[in-house]
């Protein structure tokens, strides 16, 4: 795998981590956490609603579903 892959990778899952402990949060809550640009975090965003692991109840905020989950290391 290519370093870039596995690191966006890395990301996504510590975006998904963040997201469910806290329960509730905002795309912005997001780039300010991470440092990253909303449009980065925009599309991780995007791969995990595709994969059904978040969702937006409301415009610009974020909670995961109740899809179960197995994280690994």
């Amino acid at each position: 795998m290519k370093p870039s892959t596995n690191r966006m990778l890395n990301r996504i899952k510590s975006v998904y981590m963040f997201i469910n402990n806290r329960g509730t949060v905002t795309t912005q809550e997001l780039v300010d956490e991470f440092g990253i640009t909303p449009r980065t975090i925009q599309r991780d965003l995007n791969v995990l609603a595709y994969n059904d692991l978040v969702r937006s109840p409301s415009r610009g905020k974020w909670t995961t579903t109740k899809k179960k989950v197995k994280l690994t290391s």
